[in-house]
């Protein structure tokens, strides 16, 4: 049986790849990817608390799924808008991104 610290050493290794990827990539599509890392890690955290505290009580796996519901709409969503962006500024480099300015 692996040990609960094991499983939280790999999500901590996960989400801080994903936040170094949210944090220096200036590519839209990288900061998806860097948050969808995250939340991924997010995900192992809670499967892993679920099966080392209570694996009879299936609120774990129901915030799990959840998760992966919310991450889905988030690459859905901002890959739209990000598509959108490209087509009316021909970049995604965040820094390019400047809609909401006057």
């Amino acid at each position: 049986m692996v040990p609960l610290w094991m499983y939280l050493v790999v999500a901590a290794a996960l989400f801080c790849l994903g936040a170094y990827g949210v944090l220096a990539r200036r590519n839209a599509v990288a900061i998806l990817m860097g948050v969808e890392l995250m939340l991924n890690a997010v995900n192992i955290n809670l499967v892993a608390f679920w099966r080392y505290q209570a694996p009879l009580n299936m609120a774990g796996q129901a915030f799990v799924a959840f998760i992966f519901v919310i991450a889905a709409a988030e690459a859905a969503v901002g890959l739209a808008i990000i598509i959108s962006v490209y087509r009316s500024r021909r970049s995604v480099i965040v820094e390019d991104i400047d809609l909401l300015k006057w």
